[in-house]
C-alpha cells in the first residue's frame, strides 16, 4: 500500500460536494486534459495545476488525512471545483496522478502542506500549555458575561411565553390572520436577548400557518415544544444536570466541547448541507466502531461559503473525537486523526424497524425537543405506501407490528430515494439514516455482501 492509502472511489470523491453545481463541474475537470504536473505523497498529498481561462494555471492541492483543501482559484467553495476533479483523477487514473512518495512535492505545494502541520502542531502545543488564548481568560469577566446573557435570555423567555399565551387565549384558528411579520418580530427580539434556539421555534411558529392542511394541529404540538422549552429554561436551576445542559444548548448556549476524547475507528455513515437562508449546517454522521457510539460533526458556512470540514463517506478514520454536553452526548468534535482514510469494511450493526423506534423514544426521554434519532436498519425492503409515500418495510417479519418505518416527506423527492430503491431491487438492504416524528429519512444504504457505502445525500 502507498503512502496515501487506499484511493478514494468517485462517490467518495463527490460526496465531498458543497452543491450540486460544484458535484457537475467537478465532474467536467476529473479527466487528464487539463491537469499538469499532478502527483501525490508526501503523508496524504494531492497536487495538481489546472489549466484555467487565465495566463497562469489553478495551483490546487488537498490533504487526503484532513481532508483539507487549497486552490488559488477565487472561488469560496470547499472543496471547489478545481480541488473536486483532481480528487477524482487521483481516484481513477494512477499513471496521470502518480504517486511519488513525496519525493517531488512541488515547492508551492509544500509551503501550503508545511504551514498547515505547523499551525496544527501550534495549536496542540498551545493547548497543552495552557497557551495565549488560555492565558488571557479572566474568570470573573467571563462569569459576569455569561450572567448578564443568562439575565437576557430569561427575559426573551419570559416574553415569548406571554405570546404563546395571547396566541391560545385568541384561539389557534386566528394565527394565519396575524401573519408572519408579528413572529419575525418576536424572532428578532429573541435574537437581541441572545437566544437564537428561541429565535428558531419562533419563526417555525409563524410558518406554520402556511405549511398546508394540518396546520393547526402542528401548530399546536409546537406551542407546546416551545412553552416546555421556556418553562424549562426559567427552571433550569431544578433540573438534573443532563437535562439542564441540553436545555442550555436548545436555547443557544453552545458550549465547547468537554468530554473526554474517543479514540476509534469512526465510519463515515453521511453528509450533507442544510440552508436557512443565513448559515449553511453540515452535518456528518461517524460510527465507532470500537466503541459502538455514534457521533454527528457539526461544520457552518455563513455568506454563502460552504463549511470547510469535509470527509468522505464510506471511510475509516483512525481519530479521536471529543463530545459535547447533553442532547444524548452525539454532537462531538473531530480531534486529532492518526493515519489516512481508508475504505469501510461494510455497514455498522442494525437492527428493525420497533428497534429503531425504541431507540428515538428512549432518546426523547434525555432530549423531549429531539426532531430525529441516527439508527441504522438490517434487511429492510422500500417498498410503496398506501398514501403515495414510500416506506421501509422489516423483510424477516412484514405482518408484525411496528414492522415498517415511512419515508419522511421531505425525502420523498430526492434523488437518494430512487437510488435506495434501485440497491434494494425489491430485496433486503441495510439503511442508515434518522429516525423521528416526521418519520424515516434515508442517508446511506449497503446491498448484501457489499462494503461499499451508497450515498444517499
Amino acid at each position: 500500500m502507498n503512502q496515501q492509502g487506499v484511493r478514494w472511489t468517485a462517490e467518495q470523491v463527490l460526496a465531498l460536494a458543497p452543491d450540486d453545481a460544484s458535484r457537475k463541474a467537478g465532474s467536467r475537470l476529473g479527466a487528464a486534459g487539463p491537469w499538469s504536473e499532478a502527483g501525490s505523497g508526501g503523508g496524504g498529498a494531492v497536487w495538481g495545476l489546472c489549466k484555467g481561462s487565465g495566463s497562469r494555471p489553478y495551483r490546487t492541492v488537498v490533504d487526503t488525512t484532513g481532508p483539507a483543501f487549497h486552490c488559488s482559484c477565487p472561488s469560496r467553495k470547499f472543496p471547489c471545483k478545481h480541488a473536486l476533479g483532481l480528487l477524482l483523477l487521483w481516484s481513477s487514473d494512477e499513471r496521470a496522478v502518480p504517486d511519488t512518495a513525496g519525493a517531488d512535492v512541488p515547492q508551492w505545494a509544500e509551503e501550503w502542506l508545511a504551514g498547515r502541520r505547523a499551525r496544527a502542531a501550534g495549536g496542540a502545543e498551545g493547548d497543552a500549555a495552557g497557551g495565549p488564548a488560555a492565558r488571557a481568560v479572566d474568570p470573573e469577566a467571563a462569569r459576569r458575561r455569561a450572567a448578564r446573557r443568562a439575565a437576557r435570555i430569561t427575559a426573551g423567555a419570559q416574553e415569548l411565553e406571554q405570546r404563546l399565551a395571547d396566541l391560545l387565549r385568541g384561539g389557534l384558528a386566528s394565527a394565519d390572520r396575524s401573519g408572519y411579520g408579528l413572529w419575525e418580530e418576536t424572532a428578532a427580539r429573541m435574537v437581541d436577548a441572545q437566544a437564537p434556539g428561541l429565535a428558531g421555534r419562533a419563526r417555525e411558529l409563524g410558518a406554520i400557518p402556511g405549511s398546508g392542511p394540518g396546520w393547526p394541529v402542528r401548530l399546536l404540538e409546537e406551542c407546546a415544544l416551545t412553552h416546555l422549552l421556556g418553562r424549562a429554561w426559567l427552571g433550569i436551576e431544578r433540573l438534573p444536570a443532563p437535562l439542564a445542559a441540553t436545555v442550555r444548548t436548545r436555547v443557544g448556549l453552545t458550549a465547547p466541547a468537554g468530554g473526554p476524547a474517543v479514540r476509534d475507528r469512526w465510519t463515515v455513515l453521511a453528509q450533507y448541507d442544510t440552508w436557512d437562508g443565513k448559515l449553511t449546517t453540515r452535518r456528518i454522521w461517524l460510527y465507532g466502531q470500537g466503541s459502538g457510539r455514534t457521533a454527528l460533526l457539526l461544520s457552518f458556512g455563513a455568506a454563502g461559503r460552504a463549511p470547510q470540514l469535509a470527509l468522505p463517506v464510506g471511510v475509516v478514520v483512525d481519530a479521536e473525537v471529543t463530545p459535547h454536553a447533553g442532547a444524548g452526548q452525539l454532537r462531538a468534535e473531530l480531534g486529532e486523526q492518526f493515519s489516512a482514510p481508508v475504505p469501510a469494511a461494510g455497514p455498522p450493526p442494525g437492527g428493525t424497524a420497533a428497534d429503531a423506534l425504541a431507540a428515538y423514544g428512549h432518546a426523547l426521554r434525555e432530549d423531549p425537543w429531539l426532531e430525529s434519532w441516527p439508527v441504522t436498519l438490517s434487511d429492510v425492503v422500500p417498498v410503496p405506501s398506501g398514501d403515495g409515500g414510500w416506506q421501509l418495510a422489516d423483510a424477516r417479519g412484514a405482518g408484525a407490528e411496528g414492522a415498517a418505518l415511512p419515508v419522511a416527506a421531505a425525502a420523498l423527492g430526492r434523488a437518494g430515494l430512487w437510488r435506495l430503491v434501485a440497491l434494494s431491487g425489491g430485496g433486503p438492504v441495510t439503511v442508515f439514516g434518522e429516525c423521528g416524528h416526521r418519520g424515516f429519512t434515508p442517508l446511506a444504504a449497503w446491498a448484501p455482501d457489499a462494503p461499499e457505502t451508497v450515498a444517499l445525500t
